[in-house]
């Protein structure tokens, strides 16, 4: 979450009209994240989200991601619901841009994962991707390996500001991920940035997930690769076993990663590094003027990837190379 756009009190306060949300009380931005534009409101009717979707996110697909929160939500995963205004629609124009208004979620997200909020998020995940198997509708993930060249080409000419060395070390890693990139496991809706600020825990339970708008369809196992970069690394960026085996396992509990999953998920993890990699690399690079938001720093995931580089199997996330039959 983020404010690129600034929201005027008056225009705010004209657009809830169109909604059953009560009157304005306060508002605030939310400055955490790097995609949206993101307000606290407070109404006579109580606490509510408001997203200004910007950048990456068209029009075209909010039906889908605010469809598949109605969907999940009925389906037992808790996350936020978007309001209807209205007219029945679930976003309309605010600022010049599409805008949504959804309920507030209770919880805080976890500044320090430990190994209990690994479990929490894995059993979690792969309640939403069971969830997900009836949403009928379809978006393609266009951030996944046929997206990639094109950040890099945005990023190359300014890269090894970052870190020296940086552009021929993506132009490698893109060669090689592009020839090997499977294509045949077992998809359906993903989150794609399922991080630990897009977790809501009440102490040690978790109580929802929020941040749909990279959602997608895609491999499930792409999916668990992007959370464990997100979830499972410390603060200096070493690799936790200990919270990579209960996010797998507690995954597994629920959905059990088939034999071909296991055997790409070293390459799922270096793909998902080099996703996140490439997109903070072009917003790092790209700050708009006058924009309430710090972007995260690229070189982590550098780090990451250079750790997927050297991994052979699923022994060396901290389980078992085959899970055993029950």
């Amino acid at each position: 979450m983020a404010v690129y756009t600034d929201v005027a009190a008056d225009d705010l306060a004209d657009f809830l009209k169109s909604y059953d949300v009560g009157e304005l009380l306060s508002y605030k931005g939310i400055a955490e994240g790097v995609e949206n534009s993101n307000f606290l409101l407070h109404t006579s009717k109580g606490a509510y989200i408001l997203t200004l979707y910007e950048k990456r996110v068209a029009a075209d697909d909010l039906p889908y991601f605010l469809g598949l929160m109605a969907h999940l939500c009925a389906r037992g995963v808790n996350c936020p619901q978007p309001q209807k205004n209205r007219d029945g629609a679930v976003y309309a124009s605010l600022a010049g841009r599409p805008a949504a208004i959804i309920n507030f979620l209770e919880g805080m997200w976890p500044r320090r994962p430990n190994a209990m909020h690994c479990a929490g998020v894995g059993e979690a995940l792969a309640r939403m991707h069971v969830a997900g198997r009836d949403f009928p509708l379809v978006r393609e993930n266009n951030l996944s390996v046929d997206g990639w060249r094109g950040l890099l080409d945005l990023a190359a000419p300014r890269a090894d500001t970052v870190q020296p060395g940086l552009r021929d070390f993506l132009q490698t890693e893109l060669d090689y991920l592009a020839a090997h990139w499977p294509s045949d496991l077992p998809d359906g809706v993903i989150h794609a940035d399922l991080f630990p600020d897009n977790v809501f825990f009440l102490g040690d339970k978790l109580s929802g997930l929020i941040d749909f708008p990279f959602a997608c369809n895609d491999m499930l196992a792409y999916d668990v690769a992007i959370c464990l970069n997100a979830w499972c690394f410390e603060p200096d960026l070493s690799f936790n076993a200990t919270k990579a085996r209960a996010f797998l396992n507690a995954y597994e509990a629920v959905r059990p990663l088939t034999a071909a999953e296991r055997a790409a998920f070293p390459l799922l993890a270096r793909g998902a590094s080099i996703r996140f990699l490439l997109t903070r690399l072009v917003d790092f690079l790209n700050v708009p003027e006058g924009a309430f938001v710090k972007p995260k720093d690229p070189v982590e995931y550098v780090r990451k990837l250079r750790f997927h580089q050297s991994v052979t199997s699923m022994a060396d996330y901290g389980v078992e190379a085959a899970r055993q039959p029950a």
